[in-house]
């Protein structure tokens, strides 16, 4: 008999996770799905082929009936709450993974956590965007004992992703570890293609002949990225595809991870540097590619396009 799944948090992320575990998952039993505002959990039900999620009203009727309980929250107190709410319901035997992006140092104390609760636990963070997510595009990273990542796997390839990176046997906080250094690579993108457009436009050269040469030469997030500032859909959207404090949260886990290790990430400075001004003046709305609209602050441009 296939294992009752449930799903906790619905970011943009776990949104998308969601949709390709209940279309490509072969369960067997509709997936539980919780958030903390019950209305997204619902719409998203409600878009989602008939009787194959259930919603749930609180966490601990979410992880009663389950036997894996995936998890995907914004930061690292978050997860720690849900998953101390997670661990007093009927926690032994059941196998907790957890997709969230949080300090490995984090992701280990949930390892010792849950394992002293006789249940079981493996860290699964994912890289791509939201439409990544939505198409079943992701890469996830899978750490702790091989005989748990392996229940994991059904759901990865071909589910929720295009591919793993197994760190099987390794410790539980490496796949996050990865992931935070991981994400340093996009906010250096997103920083090296705002000071670019800036100096493009400036200079005289042009947004648009500056894309044609990114679209030659960097096919895929660069130019994904790349559109989004040409167009101004960094400040134009209501709901950011990548928070501004969210960004702000991984450049801090990685600048800590660096100090602790004795290495300078001048870029990952630099960056978030940037993504302050972008909170200062866009608020929750700030998204990561909102670091264009600072680096044009300081040439002497309107934030705005």
């Amino acid at each position: 008999m296939a294992p009752q799944l449930a799903w906790i948090g619905l970011g943009n992320m776990g949104r998308g996770m969601v949709k390709n575990l209940v279309e490509k998952g072969n369960l067997d039993k509709p997936l539980i799905i919780y958030n903390r505002t019950p209305k997204r959990a619902e719409d998203l039900s409600a878009k989602l082929p008939a009787g194959k999620t259930k919603v749930a009203t609180s966490i601990d009727s979410a992880v009663k009936p389950a036997d894996i309980i995936f998890t995907c929250v914004g930061d690292d107190k978050a997860i720690t709450d849900t998953i101390d709410t997670c661990l007093k319901a009927e926690a032994k035997g059941k196998l907790f993974v957890d997709c969230s992006t949080i300090h490995p140092d984090t992701t280990n104390a949930l390892a010792k956590a849950i394992v002293a609760q006789g249940a079981e636990f493996v860290a699964c963070p994912v890289f791509g965007a939201p439409a990544m997510a939505e198409s079943g595009q992701l890469v996830l990273v899978l750490a702790g004992p091989a005989s748990a990542v392996d229940k994991v796997k059904p759901y990865c390839t071909g589910v929720t992703g295009r591919a793993i990176i197994d760190f099987s046997d390794q410790p539980h906080g490496r796949a996050t570890h990865l992931k935070i250094i991981g994400n340093t690579f996009i906010l250096n993108m997103v920083e090296t293609l705002s000071e670019g457009h800036a100096l493009a436009e400036k200079s005289g050269l042009g947004s648009d002949n500056l894309h044609q040469f990114i679209e030659t030469m960097f096919p895929g997030p660069y130019v994904a990225y790349s559109s989004r500032i040409k167009s101004g859909d960094y400040h134009k959207r209501e709901e950011p595809l990548f928070a501004v404090d969210l960004a702000r949260k991984d450049a801090k886990h990685a600048l800590d991870l660096a100090k602790a290790a004795g290495v300078t990430m001048g870029d990952v400075e630099v960056a978030d540097n940037h993504l302050k001004e972008v909170k200062n003046h866009m608020g929750s709305r700030g998204d990561i590619a909102g670091i264009y609209g600072a680096v044009r602050k300081e040439s002497g441009l309107k934030f705005e396009v």
